[in-house]
Parts: structure tokens; sequence; C-alpha cells
């Protein structure tokens, strides 16, 4: 299952596709500076927030970002982002199993034996729900 973008920031949207079976959370993602404050720099709290989704649901999660600079005309002037790149396949407990750098574009592939996954994940109870939840 995927979501957009800005859900990557909710945790919420990662626990709900993993209640729905979601076997591997796809996040097709643009993002990048800040066009009102080039200072700011969210990649890496970007790619622990989606560690966190793969992990904290036992799901493997496939982030892809766009890499390069865009600049958009506005009524204020121009606007320019800088994308972070550093697309990621993370495994089911969040780790980085392939990446790419924030300057090339690739295919990053990995493989993982969604059984297992799924054996791992009820041992873990992690998706259990409370008796008389929902």
């Amino acid at each position: 299952m995927s979501a957009i973008c800005w859900d990557q920031w909710f945790f919420e949207a990662a626990r709900a596709m993993a209640l729905q079976g979601t076997e591997i959370l796809f996040y097709p993602t643009v993002i990048g500076s800040e066009p009102q404050d080039q200072s700011l720099d969210s990649r890496d709290h970007w790619k622990r927030v989606m560690q966190g989704h793969a992990g904290t649901n036992l799901v493997p999660l496939v982030a892809s970002n766009r890499i390069g600079k865009e600049v958009i005309e506005t009524e204020h002037g121009n606007s320019e982002i800088t994308f972070y790149g550093n697309s990621f396949i993370a495994g089911p407990t969040g780790e980085i199993i392939a990446a790419a750098d924030d300057k090339h574009e690739v295919v990053l592939v990995a493989q993982f034996d969604l059984d297992k996954i799924k054996s791992q994940r009820h041992c873990w109870g992690i998706l259990r729900l409370a008796p008389g939840a929902i």
C-alpha cells in the first residue's frame, strides 16, 4: 500500500496501512530544502521517521525521493528547492537495506521473505488489538 509525500510525517497512516494487511509500505516523496528557509535541513529527520514506520509496524518500507533543483516563479519572486534524494529501502525493523545518494538517479532493489516477516510480526504481537478495541 502507498501513502504520498506529506503522509510520511504521520505514524497513524503507516499503522492504518499495516492494520489493513500491507506487506510493504511505499512512500513516494518530494522532500528537500525549505524555500522559506534554506538553512532548514530535515533529511535525517525524514529518514528516521520513515525507518520508524517500518520498525514500529514490522513492515519493510520503500522511500523514493527526487534529486536535483527546481525553481518556480511565484508572485513573490523565485522559489527554489533542492531535493534531498537519499531514497532507501528499510527492512521490517527499520534497518537500511539499500540506499541512494543525493546526486544520482538509481534503482534500488531488495528481496524480502514476506511469509517470514508476517510470522515474525505475529510472534511479536505488534498489530494485535486489545479485546474490545475499535
